[in-house]
């Protein structure tokens, strides 16, 4: 995929190791690289990490092959979506902050165009004979890719019984007894910090360069209030009960928690949307999750589509549209505050073997949130009736077998066999379920 002119600019990249914007890049070249690659981001994270690394060090060679993995690393210590992280880490790198927010603005804000207006369109047309058959297919097909995500993230995560007793202790943890997300997570990562055997680290390699703690602190106070002054004038205006009040606050605590990518955080996202709020129903949710996963850009862009949903319901398109711009400010707001006040940081913090520890043990037990993420869609995917139960301190989602649809069961293992058997992407796979839903009902017609 050539999305650039191969660095044929002449820029080449200084080489300091010092833990500041060491580049000159102009902002115009910086500005068309990353709204090229924002335009082209589909796929999901691994798809546009890869997307990155092919333009940003094998075609510009604005980065050496270990600064771009230093720093994905320490993307993904951080809450939030790692990808997008990753792109603002490498505008920072090429031209400081002003680098830093131009690329990941141009990474988010193509996808959140695109989410914005198809979450419109669906608030008035959900109900059309042919728009809920289509998302049936979309729905299967969603399955499958969540699917594919486990056993792909479990091939890497998994190396040893560690791991596995961790995904199993984060499956439980909150399938059967509906621990907090954030909890499991803070939990994974203590344990893997204080009780993990660290990683052998390599003592001949530099010594990272030391950064000031004052410097550090002003960033914090600056970006800490970008990301806060304007969900607190949202509840000053509508309330502390307002839903878009509701949605600042949570999608707000959402982004401190969001470890190991949107996929590990939906299963708790949508239990508290649905379950917990009553903004969307199941059906609703996983709709939500078929668009954003038919769009560019990061898949947590479904927030989004949540927050109008959520307020549309209540009134109407404009202030829709606020909440989803709440929703989309409480959500990518702070991954500038972690870039911006961490990236000094980066050469440090990789260099800890016990961080790294930490990190592994938090992956595998995201193993397990995926797994559940997964039980959770199937079941909302292929039976029409769910029963929640509760046999002491365990929480137990039981489907009625009566009313397991089986149109969408059909679907769903096209969308298996389009992704495990033919391998087709994610947007393959999507278009083709959705088209066999449209073919099926112009036969039922």
């Amino acid at each position: 995929m050539n999305i650039s002119n191969g660095g044929s600019d002449g820029m080449q990249p200084l080489t300091s190791e010092r833990s500041t914007p060491i580049m000159h890049i102009a902002m115009r070249d910086l500005a068309m690289t990353f709204g090229k690659v924002g335009m082209l981001s589909f796929g999901g994270p691994a798809a546009q990490i890869a997307l990155m690394h092919q333009v940003l060090v094998e075609q510009r060679r604005w980065l050496d092959e270990r600064r771009f993995l230093g720093a994905l690393s320490f993307c993904m210590l951080l809450p939030g979506p790692e990808a997008m992280q990753l792109a603002t880490y490498a505008g920072w790198r090429l031209r400081g902050v002003a680098g830093g927010l131009v690329a990941g603005l141009l990474f988010v804000l193509p996808g959140a165009a695109l989410v914005l207006a198809l979450s419109i369109l669906y608030g008035f047309y959900s109900a059309a004979p042919a728009i809920a058959t289509l998302f049936v297919g979309l729905k299967a097909a969603v399955l499958a890719i969540v699917l594919q995500a486990l056993i792909r993230i479990a091939q890497r995560a998994m190396e040893g019984a560690m791991d596995w007793a961790a995904a199993i202790a984060g499956f439980v943890a909150i399938y059967f007894f509906d621990l907090p997300f954030p909890l499991v997570i803070a939990l994974a990562g203590l344990a893997g910090f204080l009780f993990r055997p660290a990683a052998s680290h390599n003592p001949a390699s530099e010594r990272p360069a030391p950064v000031a703690l004052r410097a550090t602190l002003k960033t914090l106070v600056v970006w800490l209030t970008v990301w806060i002054a304007p969900l607190l004038l949202i509840v000053a205006i509508f309330g502390d009960s307002h839903v878009l009040a509701q949605l600042a606050l949570f999608f707000s605590r959402l982004a401190v928690v969001t470890f190991g990518g949107a996929y590990a955080v939906l299963a708790y996202m949508a239990q508290e949307a649905v379950s917990g709020y009553g903004w969307l129903s199941a059906g609703e949710m996983l709709d939500g999750l078929a668009l954003a996963e038919t769009t560019n850009g990061p898949l947590i862009l479904v927030t989004e589509f949540v927050g109008y949903i959520a307020v549309f319901k209540q009134g109407g398109v404009c202030l829709g549209i606020l909440g989803a711009m709440v929703a989309l400010w409480a959500t990518f707001a702070p991954c500038f505050l972690w870039i911006f006040v961490g990236a000094p940081y980066i050469d440090i913090l990789t260099h800890s073997p016990r961080l790294s520890a930490a990190l592994r043990t938090i992956t595998a037990v995201v193993v397990g949130v995926i797994a559940n993420l997964s039980v959770w869609f199937a079941m909302h995917v292929l039976f029409n009736t769910i029963d929640e139960r509760h046999v002491g301190p365990l929480r137990l989602y039981v489907p009625d077998i009566a009313t397991v649809d089986w149109f969408a069961l059909a679907l769903t293992v096209l969308g298996l066999v389009s992704v495990f058997v033919l391998r087709l992407g994610i947007v393959a796979t999507l278009s083709l379920c959705a088209a066999a839903s449209f073919v099926w009902l112009q036969l039922i017609a």
